[in-house]
């Protein structure tokens, strides 16, 4: 597990180092999939729809805020509507209009949420938003939630209706206009889901946020398992039809998701938890303290080592002689009754010594050395 939270400290250096590269790539990622993804529903108008426009337009939003990406999506919504009719697109735009009037006063800091929300839908994963908005945003975020799920049931419903609709006169666009907004309003299945993500996010933000050990867990699998049972009950009750395994697998998908997050922005030992008491002249205080999970990213050190000095294989007469030599004035440097004469200084004498001084290994040593170095002349051996 350690070896986890090392790689999680290199990543959060990185990112402190690199933070404004990194934020910009996801910028101009997230922009590019949410533009080809209103292209592929929605694409009636083809110039709108083109992979050039689509790139053009993710590269302009990574130059600027996210709330400029948020504009230009539903801006490009609105051209992919008046190419199906001018009654939708009426429609359409009162209902953005209300949307914004709600999610510039209270959220505009959340429009990530209102990119990501029918993103998910479109993956067959919605139910990981609200889980992942609660543990790491507040209840403001539920606005932004609430318009990106109309905004993908908006896509829906043109996207089956789109090929059904005529143009005709005044009174086709009428009826158009209401028939749309009807099924706007009085989407049940859409009522259900915003209220499934509202009990959810509810459950996991409050208990993620109690004193207890392993609360983020318990909140991930307890906003999962309200998901499923409100959106089951939901759909029973009002006779809908919901795919009961894409709902098990995106729930199961939130909670992974959720674990990833924990791991991320809440990793706590509860081992070492403490219960601190305290006061002052009004107030007793009892505080639960827990601390975080650090691991010390273990430093790089590099050694050079110098290369190694190539020995030169000599010829074995050579060496023998140099034996011989070495060995001779080893003799003659000891006198006759035993004094070794230093050559440094010969007017000194050292204290005798027992025994002729001779080294009984010299000649093995000798021939050690020359068979080695005749195996490796004869085998092309290099040190």
């Amino acid at each position: 597990m350690d070896n986890f939270y090392v790689i999680r400290g290199r990543l959060q250096e990185i990112y402190a180092e690199k933070s404004k590269i990194v934020n910009k790539v996801l910028q101009f990622v997230l922009a590019l999939i949410t533009f080809a993804v209103i292209n592929q529903n929605i694409g009636y108008m083809k110039a709108a729809a083109s992979p050039v426009a689509t790139l053009a337009l993710a590269v302009v939003c990574t130059c600027l805020p996210l709330t400029v990406t948020v504009v230009l999506a539903t801006v490009l919504i609105l051209v992919h509507m008046y190419s199906v009719s001018i009654g939708v697109l009426a429609v359409t735009a009162v209902i953005f209009l209300i949307m914004y009037i709600f999610y510039l006063r209270l959220t505009p800091k959340m429009a990530i949420l209102v990119l990501l929300t029918p993103l998910a839908f479109a993956l067959k994963i919605p139910y990981v938003i609200p889980i992942a908005a609660a543990l790491v945003t507040g209840p403001v975020s539920l606005v932004a939630i609430a318009c990106g799920t109309i905004v993908f049931y908006m896509m829906e419903y043109v996207k089956k209706v789109a090929l059904s609709i005529d143009g005709g006169g005044s009174k086709a666009i009428l009826a158009q206009s209401t028939a749309y907004a009807k099924h706007v309003f009085t989407n049940k299945e859409m009522w259900v889901v915003i209220f499934a993500f509202i009990v959810c996010f509810f459950l996991v933000y409050t208990l993620r946020r109690q004193s207890m050990d392993q609360a983020w867990k318990i909140a991930i699998i307890v906003g999962a398992i309200a998901n499923i049972i409100v959106v089951a009950v939901g759909s029973m009750s009002m006779g809908l039809h919901i795919s009961y395994l894409s709902l098990m697998i995106g729930s199961l998908f939130a909670v992974i998701v959720g674990l990833v997050l924990e791991f991320f922005f809440f990793s706590v030992d509860y081992a070492r938890s403490e219960n601190l008491q305290f006061e002052d002249d009004e107030y007793y205080y009892y505080v639960k303290a827990i601390p975080k999970v650090s691991v010390s990213t273990p430093e790089k050190t590099v050694k050079r080592i110098n290369e190694r000095q190539e020995t030169e294989i000599m010829n074995p007469d050579e060496v023998r002689k140099m034996a011989k030599k070495s060995a001779e004035n080893r003799n003659r440097s000891v006198s006759n009754n035993g004094v070794r004469i230093s050559q440094a200084n010969p007017g000194k004498k050292r204290p005798p010594k027992k025994g002729p001084v001779t080294k009984k290994h010299d000649m093995k040593e000798v021939d050690k050395m020359l068979l080695t170095q005749s195996l490796k002349r004869d085998l092309n051996l290099k040190d």
